[in-house]
């Protein structure tokens, strides 16, 4: 399975400096959680190790082969990206939508083999959404949706999954569904797995390393228990918090300091 290096990047804007000499790296069954306050660089990061931004300088490495010089078919087949707000053909069907992850294995004018279409239902009981395979996406609530999008991915076959805030919007059933397919999806199939994230508390009870962002660069990194803790928070996010371990794993929760303040109830 493939290994991604990230070597010094560097991204601007304009003349304004978003990413700064990122450097890690990820190994084959690894779920790292980007993380940080907005406007940090996390989408920034996920959009240039797909490509879809350019990068300024820095080098991306997949199984040691740089990523700027592998066509874009090829790159399609080895790195799948969940968005943070995807983008579906509201007429197309599930099962339309999910078999796209198919073409870049497809040469040109080729249609889907019987592996294909076995690969597509399979990616979709994964995600548990067989039954929506008639269903038009239109008619979709926004969890389905993202279902929807991971099976695609997953139907690609890819070595390398790219994820920005897939749970946002959704609520906290949902985002434990849709979490614990990711972790699954990440250990079964020993795929490289990216995910920006706001919540730290889902950060660390999912993730096995964390990176934490500050203006586009890399504050802290390591394990949740060392990269979340009160002094951190407050200074990458400026928020004054308690940390207690979670009481079942002993991993950090992260809690926002109130301000005491005694509220007087009225019968």
């Amino acid at each position: 399975m493939a290994k991604l290096e990230i070597e010094n990047i560097n991204l601007d804007y304009g003349q304004r400096s978003v990413i700064r000499n990122l450097s890690f790296q990820l190994c084959p069954g690894e779920l790292l959680g980007l993380v940080g306050p907005n406007g940090c660089g996390k989408t920034s990061v996920i959009k240039s190790l797909s490509r879809v931004l350019t990068l300024s300088s820095g080098r991306i490495l997949l199984d040691g082969k740089e990523v700027s010089g592998i066509t874009r078919n090829e790159l399609a087949r080895l790195i799948g990206v969940v968005p943070q707000n995807p983008s579906l053909p509201e007429t197309f069907t599930v099962f339309e939508v999910v078999i796209l992850g198919r073409n870049p294995h497809l040469g040109l004018l080729s249609t889907e083999t019987a592996r294909d279409i076995a690969i597509v239902w399979q990616a979709m009981e994964r995600t548990g959404i067989t039954y929506l395979a008639k269903r038009r996406i239109g008619e979709l609530s926004g969890g389905e949706r993202q279902r929807v999008t991971i099976a695609r991915v997953l139907a690609q076959e890819p070595q390398v999954i790219l994820m920005d805030e897939p749970t946002a919007n959704l609520d906290i059933s949902q985002q434990m569904d849709i979490l614990n397919l990711i972790t699954g999806m990440c250990r079964e199939k020993n795929i490289v797995t990216l995910i920006a994230i706001h919540d730290l508390n889902i950060a660390a009870q999912y993730c096995t390393r964390i990176i934490m962002l500050k203006n586009g660069q890399i504050y802290t990194e390591g394990i949740p228990a060392v990269v979340i803790t009160a002094e951190n928070v407050r200074e990458v996010f400026g928020a004054e918090t308690t940390i207690y371990p979670h009481p079942e794993n002993n991993l950090p929760m992260v809690l926002p300091n109130g301000n005491h303040r005694q509220v007087k109830i009225v019968n």
